[in-house]
């Protein structure tokens, strides 16, 4: 059996790679590493996003836990930091997401949260692969016994927790500290987890709230919609004469917002706007913040004019955060709207980061615009190169040549960035410079090298 974990959790085609007999095994295997560390009987919260095969899933994980002697807490469709707050807030031992984000209705995955809300280190993920290659996944392993085969009252049991969403909706409108009363807002809630419970937050605050794609059926997650399309919820604003749009992926972990002029806001200039007005309340630790290898150059100029220390990471938000409590910072985030502000929660939120900069906007009496002009993005060109051999990317030293060679050519006014995605079979291709002509061109010599090294 191959690496489970990925950058984020287990991932993969839902009944293909992401089996129900797989996620029955992790259910076993959780529950094994919870009683290792002491606990009896272990409860485990479950949420997972609307997506058809998150039932499935659900089901054979929830067997799993129960099989080997632990309570399953289902808390229904709900976002992938509801979960983690939930976790956090309640007497669980541990927390599973079952959602695969912003990717196609197809695929699916699952995430595991400790008992303080954060995701599993490393070290814990290892152990669970390890008890899982011991029990078989139906994948031609022999099943084993891997931990207690509980009988009679012993054997775990599935509850509900009904009340879970009124619990999140109270969290997140508490953190708010302003009336959003007069503010016009579209909400594009891509069919996923956010579909209720964001409305519901921005409504409770006092917004006028205009939904769109927050209407989930199982099958129509992330279509043509959500945070990976922002020309959507651009294109909804000026339709409705909103004063901004809130756009979430499916599982509600990203934001990735559009001014009453329908221009995109994503999660660097976010990010940008929240650094600033943090620091200026005198609330961001250290004067620093989090952001990738992948963050644009133009919000790093904006910080160094502001004085705010910028500290990078690999892309992903586990790296993020990791830097974040290595170093006792608060804010953090990437490009792709996933922004974490450990004051108010464990992980990337969508919905409060919405809620924090709307608080922004109302508290400053200027419009998203006006604070989006805290930074002036470069232009960037991003194009993920399919069909090759990523895992080869690294020893392929022609391809560096080229990388060199643009990185020489751009000089100070511009940068490449050259990655294996750690979620798909692509290598990404990025470029910044003064001009997009100039980008482009960086891009287009570094993906044709890679073509021409590395097909399959």
């Amino acid at each position: 059996m191959g690496k489970i974990f990925g950058t984020d959790g287990v991932r993969g085609k839902a009944n293909a790679d992401l089996t129900p007999e797989l996620a029955l095994a992790l259910g076993r295997a959780l529950v094994t590493v919870l009683r290792e560390e002491g606990s009896r009987r272990p409860s485990i919260l479950i949420g997972r996003d609307p997506r058809w095969s998150g039932e499935m899933l659900e089901s054979a994980l929830i067997a799993g836990i129960t099989s080997a002697g632990g309570d399953a807490v289902s808390v229904g469709v709900l976002p992938t930091p509801a979960v983690a707050h939930l976790t956090s807030h309640s007497a669980a031992a541990a927390g599973a997401m079952i959602s695969a984000s912003h990717n196609p209705v197809g695929d699916n995955g699952i995430k595991f949260f400790g008992p303080e809300g954060y995701k599993l280190t490393d070290d814990e993920e290892d152990r669970l692969e390890q008890l899982v290659a011991e029990e078989g996944t139906g994948h031609g392993g022999h099943r084993g016994e891997v931990g207690e085969r509980p009988f009679g009252t012993a054997i775990g049991r599935r509850l509900r927790d009904h009340a879970a969403v009124a619990r999140y909706v109270e969290h997140l409108a508490a953190i708010a500290d302003v009336d959003l009363s007069g503010l016009r807002i579209v909400v594009d809630g891509a069919n996923g987890a956010a579909s209720n419970v964001g409305p519901q937050v921005y409504r409770q605050l006092g917004a006028d709230v205009i939904t769109i794609h927050c209407r989930p059926d199982g099958s129509n997650i992330n279509e043509n919609c959500g945070s990976t399309y922002p020309a959507v919820i651009s294109a909804a604003v000026l339709e409705h004469g909103a004063d901004a749009g809130i756009s979430h992926d499916g599982d509600a972990d990203r934001l990735i917002a559009a001014t009453h002029e329908g221009g995109e806001v994503d999660g660097d200039v976010i990010l940008a706007i929240l650094a600033r007005h943090a620091k200026h309340q005198g609330r961001l630790a250290q004067d620093a913040v989090v952001t990738t290898v992948m963050t644009n150059l133009g919000f790093k100029r904006a910080m160094a004019g502001l004085h705010i220390e910028v500290v990078e990471t690999k892309v992903g938000d586990r790296y993020v955060l990791e830097a974040m409590r290595e170093r006792g910072l608060n804010l953090g985030g990437e490009q792709s709207g996933h922004l974490i502000d450990l004051d108010h929660a464990t992980t990337g939120d969508g919905i409060l980061s919405a809620v924090r900069m709307l608080s922004v906007v109302r508290n400053t009496g200027a419009s998203l615009k006006e604070l989006a002009a805290v930074m002036v993005r470069l232009p960037q060109i991003l194009e993920n190169v399919k069909g090759v051999d990523k895992s080869r990317l690294d020893d392929t030293e022609a391809i560096w040549e080229v990388v060199r060679a643009e990185e020489q050519r751009l000089g100070d006014g511009g940068r490449v960035l050259l990655r294996p995605s750690g979620t798909e079979q692509v290598v990404r291709v990025m470029a910044e410079a003064e001009s997009e002509d100039d980008a482009q061109l960086a891009v287009d010599r570094i993906a044709d090298a890679v073509r021409d090294h590395l097909t399959i």
